[in-house]
């Protein structure tokens, strides 16, 4: 049975209230530790130095933060009574300037003493910079800065208040900003709680970036609602990785493939830590996990492996896999898990088990709208239902297998093909570490199937012998016809390796 979760809960001030102070929340690579009690204390000290600002309830405040427990307490601090905006520390002066602009920020928080280009931004954009000193190495940090204004401590959030402000990844066009309330992330997070059977006794090691909904939602919240502690480590770093898992003893993490994949590379020599290891499961998200690495990761680390769905418009996740004894269907991303998911056809109707649609979900994490953008939401919702833009299938026991993005599929004279099929018959080669398929312009096809592929260090894997390698396992439609072999393939902010453009990236468009 899941453990009991802050479900009731309907803000991030109320989740916090309901933990026992005593408990750790928080702890640095270094071993310091931040209670629940001082967590909240954290929140208190922190509304009113934004109150101080004139910053209350709802507010945006960027935050450019690099990892680690600061990061991880002043996002919690911010969100209990603003609206927290992190941004990505390596974004370009131009990007902050749209960053900022569009969500309209009251402040920015930076480090102390920190070189960012948002800082300059914010200054031209008369955008007040509040520095956060840190004052311990558990996370404990004061503002100092901003401008002096006569107001008084905010009213307490209200679960339809918005708490967090992110954008959408904006691959294929500009950024959507996506509004998340209160109300939204406590049910996300009371929703992996449960999914994951989550307690006190629990240590998540965070790896995943803190300005992404994963690492935001799937890890530190959905943490903090079980009453469960965060090792808020700097980033992920495959070589420091199994150093963490030694000295912070964590019982679970969760990350994208391409990160699981970097980790089984240097898996075979840790044998020691593995043998040690207190993680009871493992959790992916973000990006299709191949069922290949879920196999190599089970065997490795001798506990379960869940892979989960999530989208930064349902505050993160919409379905999993269940842990044992429940049935995990490897490739599929399991069963509904929080929100009503269902598949529908373009017309808008539901369809039964079996078909292939679009997935679109409703529920209480599931945001109401973007921001400011009224032909995105005319197009995102049919009705009550938000369309995912994924399509996918779902079988007679209620699992979900995610068949491709609609804007990623391959039209290959008609034949539409899903790249992630084509992802998952490469990697069953030993010597592939990473393959991505993706589409080139056909003069007479419209469209050809083509990937990038990472190699296995000191292989010498021809294209040919490739090619031959697919045409075993897929139709003949669908193996690549054209392969680059690189060095890396590009990935987004989040750690997902890059689909959408590739062609244009590797000189093939």
């Amino acid at each position: 049975m899941p453990y009991p979760t802050s479900a009731q809960a309907t803000t991030i001030a109320g989740l916090l209230a309901r933990r026992d102070g005593s408990l750790p929340a928080l702890r640095s690579e270094s071993g310091a530790r931040m209670s629940y009690g001082e967590l909240r204390q954290q929140a208190e000290q922190t509304a009113a130095a934004l109150a101080a600002s004139g910053i209350g309830r709802g507010d945006p405040v960027a935050m450019v933060l690099e990892n680690g427990p600061h990061m991880a307490a002043a996002f919690v601090a911010v969100a209990a009574t603003a609206a927290a905006a992190p941004l990505h520390p390596g974004l370009r002066e131009r990007e902050f300037r749209d960053s900022l602009e569009s969500l309209r920020a009251r402040a920015l928080i930076v480090t102390a003493g920190s070189e960012t280009p948002a800082t300059k931004v914010a200054q031209q954009l008369s955008v007040p910079i509040l520095q956060l000193e840190a004052i311990d190495p558990a996370g404990g940090f004061r503002l100092v800065g901003g401008p002096a204004a006569a107001g008084n401590l905010p009213d307490a959030a209200r679960p339809e208040d918005t708490a967090l402000l992110l954008h959408t990844s904006g691959t294929t066009a500009k950024p959507k900003l996506v509004p998340l309330t209160q109300g939204n992330l406590v049910a996300s997070a009371a929703n992996i709680a449960s999914t994951l059977r989550l307690g006190p006794e629990d240590t998540c090691l965070n790896i995943m970036p803190l300005f992404h909904i994963h690492g935001l939602i799937g890890a530190l919240l959905s943490s903090l609602c079980a009453g469960a502690s965060v090792a808020a480590t700097p980033g992920f770093a495959p070589m420091r990785f199994f150093k963490w898992l030694d000295e912070l003893r964590p019982t679970w993490y969760s990350a994208v493939p391409t990160m699981h994949q970097a980790i089984l590379q240097r898996s075979a020599r840790n044998a020691a830590s593995l043998g040690q290891s207190q993680l009871r499961l493992i959790r992916s998200s973000s990006a299709a996990l191949p069922p290949s690495v879920l196999a190599a990761l089970e065997e490795a680390f001798g506990c379960p492996v869940v892979e989960s769905y999530g989208m930064t418009e349902a505050s993160h996740q919409m379905a999993s896999n269940p842990l044992p004894p429940a049935a995990r269907k490897p490739g599929t991303v399991g069963l509904a898990a929080g929100p009503e998911v269902a598949i529908m056809d373009g017309a808008g109707s539901l369809l039964p088990v079996g078909a292939t649609g679009e997935v679109v979900i409703r529920g209480a994490n599931v945001m109401a709208g973007y921001v400011d953008n009224p032909q995105a939401n005319a197009s995102a919702f049919h009705g009550q239902w938000f369309r995912t833009g994924d399509q996918g299938i779902c079988d007679s026991d209620g699992y979900f297998t995610i068949t491709g993005r609609l804007k990623e599929l391959i039209n290959r004279g008609g034949e539409k093909i899903s790249p992630r099929e084509i992802d998952e018959a490469l990697l069953e080669h030993p010597a592939v570490a990473q393959a991505v398929a993706f589409a080139v312009p056909h003069a007479k096809l419209g469209e050809e199937v083509a990937a990038a592929v990472v190699l296995e260090e000191g292989s010498d894997l021809t294209q040919r012998a490739l090619g031959q390698f697919a045409a075993e396992r897929l139709a003949a439609h669908k193996v690549p016809r054209v392969v680059r072999f690189v060095e890396a393939i590009p990935k987004g902010p989040s750690g997902k390796l890059k689909r959408v453009g590739l062609a244009e990236d590797l000189g093939l468009a």
